[in-house]
C-alpha cells in the first residue's frame, strides 16, 4: 500500500491534533481543520489504511485513532513543520537562561529543571568525557618507603596515588618503571589494559614487577572514572498532570523509570550523533522506556566534557516545540562555557 501525499497530510494532522488534546482523534475534526479539503468518509478511508500500515491505532474504547510510534517516527522524520521560537519566547528564555544559569555550582541539575520548566516533560542533563581518554606521562617519585605515582592525562589533567612499597625498591628500578609504563600504557583506553600487557610489563619492570598490578589496576580505574558520566533528572512530578498517566500503574510504570540506570544508556546512543535524536517508543535503549519518547540533544562543555540535555515524556508529546527549545539550551550552553579567555598580561606589566 502506497504512503501518498494524501495520507501524509491526513497522519501530520492526527498527531498534531492529538498532540493538543490527548484524544483520539476522528474523521470529523481532520475534515474540519484548515487546508483539509477532503470529505470525511475520504478521511476516514485514509485512516482506515494508516491504520493497516502501522501508522495509527485504535483504542478499544473510542472510534478515535491515535498516531503509533511508526506514526510518530514518520511524523518526526518527514512531516513535522519547523518550530520557530516567537519574539516573547526567545526573550522569555534568554532573561530565564541569564538569571538562572550564572553560577556554575550544581549547574547541570539547574540547567535540568530549567529545560524541564521550558518543554513541560521530565529533563535529564548529562556531562561526560569526550571517549577515548588515555595517560600521557607516567612518573614514579620515592617518597620514603612509599611511592607517589603521578599520571598526566590526554586531558592535561594530573592525578596521583601514594603506594606503600612491598619491599625496597631502588631509585634506578622506579626509573626503569617510569620508562616501561611510558613505552607500552601511554595512549592506551583502559579497555586496552590486558592481562597480557599486564604480563609484559611485569616482565620488563625488574625488581619493581610487584607495583605494576598496583599501577595498571589504578589507571584503568581512574580513566573509566573519567570517562563516566552525571546525570540529573528534574520534573518527574510533572508526568502526573498528562492525560496519559490518570492511571496510577501506568504512572507508577513511567515514575518508577525515571531513573539513572533505566537512562544509563542515552549517553551512548549520543555519542557519535550531532543535532538532536529522537528516540519513539520501541527505539528507547532501555525496556522501561519503551512506551515513552525521548528527545536529547548534545553541546560541548569544553575541556574534554560533552554535556547533554533532553526531555522525556509521553509520545504524545509537541515534538517540534521541544526539538527548538533543546535547541536554543544546547547553542546557549556551548557559547557559555567557550567563552575566549582573556589574554594574559605579561609578567611585570599591569592594566
Amino acid at each position: 500500500m502506497e504512503l501518498t501525499d494524501r495520507k501524509k497530510k491526513v497522519l501530520r494532522s492526527i498527531v498534531e491534533l492529538y498532540i493538543r488534546t490527548a484524544e483520539p482523534v476522528g474523521s470529523k475534526a481532520i475534515a474540519e481543520m484548515p487546508e483539509m479539503n477532503f470529505s470525511s468518509a475520504t478521511i476516514r478511508n485514509e485512516m482506515a489504511d494508516l491504520l493497516a500500515m502501522g501508522y495509527l491505532e485504535q483504542p478499544h474504547t473510542s472510534a478515535g485513532r491515535i498516531p503509533s510510534p511508526a506514526g510518530y517516527r514518520l511524523y518526526v522524520d518527514e512531516l513535522m513543520a519547523d518550530y520557530r521560537l516567537s519574539v516573547d519566547e526567545t526573550k522569555n528564555l534568554n532573561l530565564a537562561f541569564e538569571e538562572k544559569m550564572q553560577q556554575v555550582d550544581n549547574m547541570m541539575e539547574r540547567v535540568a529543571k530549567l529545560v524541564s520548566q521550558a518543554t513541560q516533560p521530565p529533563a535529564i542533563t548529562v556531562t561526560s568525557r569526550q571517549s577515548g581518554i588515555t595517560v600521557k606521562h607516567f612518573e614514579l617519585i620515592a617518597a620514603g618507603g612509599q611511592v607517589i605515582l603521578v599520571m598526566m592525562l590526554s586531558t592535561d589533567e594530573v592525578i596521583n596515588k601514594l603506594i606503600k612499597l612491598p619491599l625496597q625498591v631502588a631509585d634506578t628500578d622506579l626509573k626503569l618503571l617510569s620508562a616501561v609504563l611510558n613505552a607500552a600504557l601511554t595512549g592506551l583506553t583502559a579497555e586496552e589494559f590486558t592481562a597480557t600487557l599486564l604480563e609484559k610489563i611485569m616482565a620488563s619492570a625488574g625488581e619493581a614487577a610487584a607495583l605494576v598490578p598496583v599501577i595498571m589496576d589504578f589507571a584503568a580505574s581512574s580513566l573509566r572514572q573519567q570517562s563516566g558520566a552525571n546525570m540529573a533528572i528534574s520534573g518527574q512530578a510533572k508526568l502526573l498532570g498528562l492525560p496519559e498517566y490518570r492511571d496510577v500503574d501506568k504512572a507508577q510504570k513511567m515514575l518508577s523509570s525515571m531513573d539513572s540506570d533505566a537512562l544509563s544508556g542515552l549517553p551512548a546512543v549520543m555519542m557519535n550523533e550531532s543535532g538532536t535524536k529522537v528516540l519513539v517508543g520501541p527505539e528507547n535503549v532501555a525496556q522501561e522506556l519503551k512506551d515513552s519518547s525521548v528527545v536529547m540533544t548534545k553541546f560541548d562543555i569544553g575541556d574534554g566534557l560533552q554535556g547533554m540535555i533532553g526531555v522525556v515524556g509521553p509520545t504524545r508529546m509537541d515534538y517540534a516545540k521541544v526539538t527548538a527549545r533543546l535547541s536554543f539550551f544546547a547553542e546557549n550552553l556551548s557559547k557559555m562555557f567557550n567563552k575566549p579567555q582573556q589574554p594574559q598580561l605579561p609578567e611585570g606589566e599591569e592594566e
